[in-house]
């Protein structure tokens, strides 16, 4: 169900969108996870769950390397469901097809 639902919020979202941060707005930016579900945990627990207050962004390569993509990809699209206009992720060059072959990682994530 989760997978759906988020499927169907890019499906209605362009592939390029504005983020809007405030002069004393705090912005988490995170990048390259690979798989590392321990990793993600430990970035919620240094910056704080994301929220309303607390808005992230993810630049790409979440899955493949470690041993947790399911895992970590699972956590980011629950947080995409819970604050949809608060928690974002940019398709990186590992949620390709062509990359998912080489890392032998075969769920294929689209508009992500």
């Amino acid at each position: 169900m989760m997978i759906l639902k988020v499927k169907e919020y890019y499906e209605k979202k362009e592939s390029l969108i504005e983020i809007n941060v405030g002069d004393d707005d705090d912005f988490t930016v995170c990048g390259d996870v690979h798989g590392q579900f321990y990793d993600l945990l430990n970035i919620f627990e240094i910056n704080g769950n994301p929220s309303e207050i607390n808005p992230y962004l993810f630049n790409g390569d979440f899955v493949d390397r470690g041993s947790f993509s399911v895992e970590v990809i699972i956590t980011m699209i629950a947080w995409k469901i819970l604050y949809p206009e608060h928690f974002h992720m940019a398709r990186g060059n590992h949620e390709s097809k062509n990359l998912n072959k080489i890392y032998g990682y075969n769920l294929i994530v689209t508009k992500i």
